[in-house]
């Protein structure tokens, strides 16, 4: 029994009051994190071309998708971007499963890579994260953790933003994407990054040393 199962049974079959389970499988987090799309919406003043998320659990990408499409039945946006997911390349589930056009989940039994955050090979929201992908004509796509690494160093120097790895998957994401041609360098396309560098500092450690030695 995983960690999450026995909450899930402490909470739901036994009644406990004690234990709440607050990951992505919690309908009111997917709720509050649907609102991504108003604010994105808010500060763009619509909807963009693309949004680019890091995918774990994958509960933003099918709660962002779910946002934008409220937006649109309510006739305040003219158009729906299209989502495209960013998975680390040794933890893939999603990716694999959607290449493949498989009609079940691709589980990844040893998930393996720096973006902590993503390193999920049993996603519990894939079934509507492949939804998401498919009804908004979106992609899944992998990047190493070396893009993600050299994303992390670029945001730092470029940007003056520090993220953890599994948010720098989405810039090394939406390069593959360019240079793929699934984005096009014109686009409005929006990156989202769900975690402070700080969350994450070994991973700062693996990055300066490995600055500091080339």
């Amino acid at each position: 029994m995983t960690l999450l199962e026995f909450v899930l049974e402490e909470y739901v079959l036994r009644g406990s009051r004690n234990l709440y389970p607050l990951n992505s499988i919690n309908p009111w987090r997917l709720e509050g994190q649907k609102t991504v799309a108003f604010e994105i919406v808010e500060e763009l003043g619509g909807a963009p071309d693309a949004v680019v998320v890091p995918v774990g659990n994958a509960g933003n990408i099918s709660a962002i998708w779910k946002g934008f499409k409220e937006l649109w039945e309510a006739d305040l946006i003219d158009r729906r971007p299209r989502m495209i997911g960013v998975q680390a390349a040794g933890a893939a589930p999603l990716a694999i499963t959607w290449s493949t056009r498989s009609r079940g989940l691709r589980i990844e039994e040893n998930p393996t890579t720096i973006a902590s955050a993503i390193r999920i090979g049993k996603p519990v929201n894939w079934v509507k994260a492949i939804k998401a992908v498919e009804e908004s004509r979106g992609a899944f796509i992998t990047v190493t953790d070396e893009e993600i690494l050299k994303a992390m160093m670029m945001l730092a120097k470029l940007e003056g933003v520090g993220v953890e790895p599994s948010s720098a998957a989405s810039l090394a994401g939406y390069l593959k994407a360019v240079e793929e041609g699934l984005v096009d360098r014109d686009e409005r396309v929006v990156l989202v990054a769900t975690g402070h560098a700080l969350k994450d500092p070994d991973a700062i450690k693996i990055l300066v040393e490995s600055s500091s030695g080339s």
